[in-house]
């Protein structure tokens, strides 16, 4: 049985890795954002009506939706570099297509590639998470999660500069240009990881999940021009809820499942990705709403009369307030816990949409609610892999942030459907054209308000940490949190919430001296990760079992040579001492 679980990879992190990763995270997330600037001239520019041309946007929706659980899975399978890579070309095949093209169809196909960029935002993170030392990990995570947001944000004014000025298909050379460069700069700088999961990709729950989530999102983003009454949307959410269940059952059963809806289940996992939803529907808001109050005319009473390129300006501080967190994040995260960086961050966005309430009457206060919400959820969003990656198996980041991507992604989904349908319901008619209301802004704002009471309700649930953990609370990687774990338990204390019973012993060298600080990996018998420590000072480790049965103990440390360890376990307490000087043998307990 092999399951590789190096700590070292094949080639060290630089300093420019992170840079690198969040530039690839920014550029794909620019894909979303793109054509926000030339929405209402596109029937025009397509010669079709205004209804085909809104699959211009949902195409692209759709495939990162469905790309990203499944880009991660692949990454943890085959290499997350290595998928990274072939996210940013399909990428990049897609703005070529739409670059050379007028018609819908090709448009279409192309903004479809362009979609699935989005699962390189959940593999950089992966990536981080695998190749950089502890004390880069927290500022890095939060860089590359908030990237989703900096791209959304920044393209905004460089598109609407680049439409008002050029032909529209400059952005998608643009695009590709970025992509290519992104692909060089990953290719000359990024390790890949070491880390690989065992088992093989589940081709039939990647179709099941792909339908799915297709029978779902489409009537979401449809169900304002279908009706949302209508026979078409009711019988795709229908048809969603039925193979969604069906998918479930299905993964509930196979060995190496697509996504591991046991550990999804977790209080954590489950609650963070909920979470995320929540804050996914509350940047969309912002997004939505400011760029058209910029927009409308001053005659309006309250439009600000705003040009298309100094409306993107105004809105672009969203994103910058967003990159400029990550560092704060760090210090807040490696004090309190990622658990109440979120809180503080859905708080932050919270005073910002109420605050934004009274701050619709000039350009210069649009500014100011830009600012706070996205202080607010750049902490959010950076929050999010921490909670994620700190309650899943190394092994297993790449699906699980590929799955939290979703969450996001379903957010802002719901987002778009909600506000578009409070500010068409709301507009007036003014010469055979409707004009969003000031009161359908302020509603909409008040609807991203409550998400962020929905999102602070399920944070305060998340597991808290204890007091005795505080060694706990400022690691910033899996490895150093298993560490405390296990020095807890060689001193007899029960951590909350984890059976004692497993795996003991020491880590012992050829000439029987202790072994610190080595990885010591517990792998189930589908060769899937079950756990991981740390081997403290005096060589020893602990490790939980989640059932009884037969486990494999793999050792590593640098300057010795790697040891595989049979071990059954029978319910009790099972000492084991791995020797790195002597081959494995089976241990029965």
């Amino acid at each position: 049985m092999s399951h590789t679980t190096t700590d070292e990879p094949t080639r060290s992190a630089s300093g420019a890795t992170v840079p690198v990763l969040a530039f690839a995270g920014i550029v794909v997330a620019v894909m979303q954002t793109l054509l926000v600037p030339v929405i209402k001239d596109l029937p025009a520019l397509l010669d079709t009506s205004p209804s085909n041309a809104t699959w211009v946007l949902t195409s692209t929706l759709l495939s990162g939706a469905v790309a990203t659980p499944i880009m991660g899975r692949l990454g943890d399978l085959f290499g997350k570099r290595r998928m990274l890579i072939v996210s940013l070309s399909v990428m990049v095949v897609g703005a070529l297509i739409s670059a050379f093209t007028d018609a819908l169809l090709p448009m279409i196909v192309g903004r479809t590639l362009q979609g699935v960029a989005m699962g390189a935002i959940p593999l950089g993170i992966g990536l981080m998470r695998d190749i950089l030392p502890r004390e880069r990990l927290g500022s890095a995570m939060a860089l590359m999660s908030s990237s989703i947001g900096v791209g959304g944000g920044l393209a905004l004014p460089a598109a609407a500069l680049v439409a008002q000025h050029t032909d529209w298909h400059t952005l998608f050379y643009g695009a590709a240009g970025l992509g290519v460069l992104s692909i060089a700069l990953t290719l000359l700088v990024v390790p890949e990881s070491p880390l690989r999961a065992k088992g093989s990709f589940d081709l039939p729950g990647a179709a099941g999940l792909t339908a799915g989530l297709i029978l779902f999102l489409l009537p979401i983003t449809k169900g304002s021009d279908w009706g949302w009454s209508s026979p078409s949307t009711l019988g795709l959410f229908a048809a969603a809820v039925v193979v969604l269940l069906l998918w479930g059952l299905m993964e509930l059963r196979v060995a190496a499942p697509l996504v591991d809806l046991r550990t999804t289940a977790r209080r954590e996992v489950l609650l963070t990705n909920l979470a995320s939803i929540m804050v996914g529907v509350s940047f969309f808001v912002i997004s939505l709403v400011l760029p058209q109050l910029l927009q409308l005319p001053a005659e309006t009473g309250y439009g600000l009369g705003q040009s298309m390129v100094v409306a993107g300006l105004c809105v672009a501080p969203l994103g910058l307030t967003m990159m400029f967190t990550a560092p704060v994040y760090a210090r807040l995260s490696a004090r309190y816990g990622p658990r109440t960086t979120l809180i503080i961050g859905l708080l932050i966005i919270g005073i910002g949409y109420a605050g934004g309430l009274g701050l619709m009457n000039a350009a210069w206060q649009t500014v100011i609610t830009s600012v706070l919400i996205g202080a607010g959820i750049g902490l959010a969003y950076s929050s999010l892999p921490a909670l994620i990656i700190g309650a899943v198996p190394a092994s297993e980041t790449g699906a699980a942030n590929g799955l939290n991507t979703l969450m996001r992604s379903i957010g802002t989904s719901v987002s778009s459907a909600v506000i578009g349908m409070v500010l068409a319901n709301s507009s007036n008619d003014v010469g055979g054209v409707a004009v969003p209301t000031m009161h359908g802004f302020r509603v909409s704002f008040l609807i991203a308000t409550a998400a962020v009471a929905v999102g602070l309700a399920l944070a305060f649930f998340l597991p808290r940490r204890r007091p005795s953990t505080a060694t706990q609370l400022r690691a910033s990687s899996e490895e150093d949190a298993n560490l405390a774990r296990a020095e807890q338990a060689l001193a007899g204390e029960a951590v909350a919430g984890e059976s004692p019973r497993g795996f003991r012993g020491r880590v012992l060298s050829a000439d029987g001296a202790p072994v610190a600080r080595a990885k010591v990996t517990l792998i189930d018998r589908h060769g899937r990760q079950a756990g991981a420590t740390l081997s403290g000072g005096d060589g020893g480790y602990a490790l939980a079992v989640p059932a009884r049965g037969p486990y494999v103990l793999a050792a590593r440390a640098a300057g010795h040579g790697p040891l595989a360890h049979a071990a059954t376990h029978g319910g009790d307490q099972v000492q084991v001492d791995l020797d790195l000087s002597l081959p494995g043998e089976t241990v029965h307990a």
